[in-house]
């Protein structure tokens, strides 16, 4: 050492240190960067990205070329420094101390936590560039790491250690992927965002959650007049009609509004039988069918209206293709005026909404920020019917939760109409 300069020597620490904080950091930025940006990147032909995913496959090999480079130059530089202090001013016992302190402190500041922190931070910018120079070093330095590893994977054995799978092999779950997307922040728009979210929800929820209660079904009795049939279809709202005989349970078919309207243009004399001649087979699924599955099914057998019946073959409601797309999507223009209305509901200034009793809690939980339950009744009217245990009495009031409940009307032995107030 006497005979290197001491700007050498200086110049050789400084490389030392600097090669160690380059591992460092590009560890940290390989750990921290995005896979799915990478793979991204790589499916558009990035050289970088596919040199980094080819590193990112090799974990533990890459792991242990970083620790054993790391720990190489940083015993260089300890010894560097302690031979130049021993030069400066002798060999002393404090000398050495002081000096391993030294380049010890320099080492965390310097070739540690300064790079760690920079390449966490950065890590898509740098895994780039860093995976050009660790990819050829990963494979020059194979019979090391293999002969290093060798006493490694002895030892685990020793202590009935299994390796662990690499986490980034494995794929990601439903409540992953939602964060995900809750995490995204502004890389998604927040209507992209919220779609996407509504799909995942698909699988949680069943068809009752989105139907037409069997109360607000518009359906079409043939046991009526026939003048009462055409009044119906002159003012009907809806493109099909389920079609019952006598008792809303008797469903007998669905009718097309349009074909009926057309039937009423042709014929002078219509009879009953005109009109049964028009009906389609009805299409019944079970009350507890998933909402994503019922899609799929609408779309395997070509429908688009559902006739929803629980265990004993009683009617519950209907469900249409459009009521699950609007669960995706949130509502959109409609001629019902019923749907008109369930969009307009919100707080008004003196933190209190007026809504019927009818109302789904998915609605109200979704448009007002509330949190009511929803495994079990699914409107307002049976929250209520099932927290009083009785067809109260208006007008009463209840809290549930962080909201005070005002029974305002009620009527046919239902809840009508409650007041909501924030509390």
């Amino acid at each position: 050492m006497d005979n290197i300069p001491l700007w050498v020597q200086i110049l050789a620490l400084a490389c030392l240190i600097f090669l160690s904080a380059f591992f460092a950091m590009a560890e940290t930025a390989l750990m921290a960067a995005s896979r799915f940006r990478l793979r991204h990147e790589a499916k558009r032909g990035s050289n970088r990205a596919i040199a980094t995913l080819w590193l990112l496959e090799r974990t533990e090999q890459l792991l242990s070329l970083v620790l054993i480079a790391n720990t190489l130059l940083n015993a260089m530089a300890i010894a560097l420094v302690t031979a130049i202090a021993i030069n400066a001013f002798g060999l002393e016992e404090h000398v050495i101390l002081i000096s391993t302190g030294v380049v010890v402190f320099m080492l965390i500041v310097l070739a540690e936590i300064s790079p760690k922190v920079i390449g966490a931070r950065y890590a898509d910018q740098i895994v780039l560039p860093a995976s050009f120079i660790l990819r050829p070093l990963l494979r020059a330095a194979r019979p090391l790491i293999w002969f290093v590893n060798l006493f490694v994977a002895t030892l685990l054995k020793l202590f009935r250690v299994k390796p662990a799978p690499n986490p980034h092999e494995a794929g990601l779950s439903s409540e992953e992927l939602r964060s995900l997307l809750l995490e995204s922040g502004n890389f998604i728009p927040q209507k992209h965002k919220s779609i996407l979210l509504n799909l995942f929800d698909l699988d949680t929820i069943s068809v009752e959650d989105v139907m037409t209660p069997r109360a607000q079904i518009e359906a079409l009795n043939l046991a009526v007049p026939v003048e009462e049939i055409k009044e119906q279809l002159t003012t009907c709202y809806h493109n099909k009609l389920p079609v019952y005989d006598g008792e809303i349970n008797q469903i007998v078919g669905i009718l097309h509004v349009r074909k009926a309207v057309a039937l009423l243009n042709e014929e002078d004399e219509l009879t009953v039988e005109h009109f049964r001649a028009l009906l389609a087979e009805p299409y019944f699924i079970p009350q507890d069918t998933a909402v994503f599955a019922q899609l799929q099914n609408f779309q395997e057998n070509r429908e688009r209206l559902a006739i929803i019946v629980d265990e004993y073959g009683e009617v519950q409601g209907l469900v249409t293709l459009d009521d699950i797309i609007e669960e995706m999507i949130g509502e959109f223009t409609t001629s019902t005026p019923s749907a008109a209305r369930a969009d307009t509901f919100g707080w008004d200034n003196r933190g209190e909404c007026l809504l019927e009793g009818t109302t789904a809690l998915r609605d109200v939980n979704k448009r007002l920020g509330l949190n009511f339950p929803t495994d079990g009744p699914k409107t307002l009217n049976g929250l209520l019917l099932e927290w009083l245990q009785d067809i109260p009495d208006a007008p009463i009031s209840v809290r549930i939760g962080n909201c005070i409940i005002e029974v305002v009307q009620v009527q046919n032995q239902s809840i009508k109409v409650v007041k909501l107030r924030q509390h």
